[in-house]
């Protein structure tokens, strides 16, 4: 790794540099390593009162103190970033769970049952990840009876393509009779290159808690208010984004940090005002907060057939982690 200009090392780096893909070399504490020096390679998040961090290709974070600092400079971005970031399908199912929590949940072995008043399949559905510890059709029946008695339909959100035990799961329920339906993917990317728009992100309102305004613009919640808001303000750290519009908001969105992880949902610009790239700014206001507060990679969910939310997710680098889809009981 090359840092020298005439044979001394430089730091070529500064705080203007965050959102780039930088190289640097830092001096090892006396007693904490046999090697002189450390090398990191990454996207620097963040360079704040004295201290860096910088985000690898694994997701790892490095952070780094700005004293220690003896070489640095700015480096191509590497095409793995586009990847996003390492992870397994459990991990991120779990992440996915957390930022988006059912009002109710009961454990059935490695399965756990979740309910929201049936907002959104998602807080609705049972999430396999394992053993359920019974035979299926006895699983299955407890299923059945425990969504019965909350007044909603059994339903399993099943991976597609890995692990393979999803795989058997998802042919069980297909033979015992159980509808498939809205197919869907969790897409990932590197957080950083989200907020490195050049978006005027200052536009943007952030909050803690939706509006009415904010609701009205969602347009989701109508069926069960109080559930939906349980729902959508549940999570580690949740944060809510408005772009203000004359009769409603221009565009929204949504985004829940949690340790390394970004997830972004209920991104929504105004029929009207599309192709301003509002969708773009209100990620990149959103991915601003959560870099503030540790995170390095995103995720979120979409559905197969929204074509357009596809197009402005290329854009910014996401690519697909796995599918998943819901199958249902069948009636009576």
């Amino acid at each position: 790794m090359e840092f020298t200009t005439g044979g001394r090392l430089e730091v070529r780096i500064s705080t203007a540099d965050v959102g780039k893909r930088v190289s640097v070399r830092r001096l090892n504490e006396p007693g904490r390593s046999p090697e002189r020096f450390t090398d990191t390679v990454g996207v620097l998040d963040s360079w704040d009162a004295g201290v860096l961090r910088i985000t690898r290709r694994t997701g790892e974070t490095v952070v780094i103190e700005e004293s220690s600092l003896v070489a640095g400079k700015v480096v191509p971005a590497a095409p793995a970033r586009r990847r996003g970031p390492a992870t397994t399908v459990r991990e991120l199912q779990e992440i996915a769970t957390r930022g988006w929590p059912a009002r109710e949940t009961a454990a059935l072995g490695g399965w756990t049952l979740r309910a929201a008043g049936g907002f959104t399949s998602r807080a609705n559905s049972v999430l396999p990840l394992g053993d359920c510890g019974l035979p299926l059709p006895e699983a299955l029946e407890r299923v059945g009876a425990w969504y019965g008695e909350r007044g909603l339909p059994a339903v399993v959100q099943v991976t597609t393509g890995d692990p393979a035990e999803d795989e058997r799961l998802d042919a069980e329920l297909a033979r015992h009779g159980w509808t498939e339906e809205r197919h869907a993917v969790i897409r990932t990317a590197a957080l950083a290159p989200l907020a490195d728009t050049g978006a005027d992100t200052g536009r943007v309102l952030l909050s803690r808690q939706p509006d009415e305004a904010w609701l009205r613009a969602y347009g989701r919640t109508s069926a069960s208010a109080e559930d939906a808001m349980a729902v959508l303000t549940g999570g580690p750290s949740v944060w809510f984004a408005t772009v203000p519009g004359e009769e409603r908001p221009a565009a929204i969105g949504r985004c829940v940090v949690d340790g390394r992880w970004a997830g972004f949902s209920a991104l929504d610009v105004d029929p009207a005002r599309r192709r301003e790239g509002l969708g773009t700014l209100v990620m990149a206001a959103l991915a601003e907060r959560a870099l503030a507060e540790g995170a390095s990679a995103a995720y979120l969910q979409v559905m197969t057939d929204n074509g357009g939310a596809d197009a402005l997710y290329d854009g910014l680098g996401f690519t697909t982690h796995h599918a998943y889809h819901y199958r249902r009981a069948p009636q009576g």
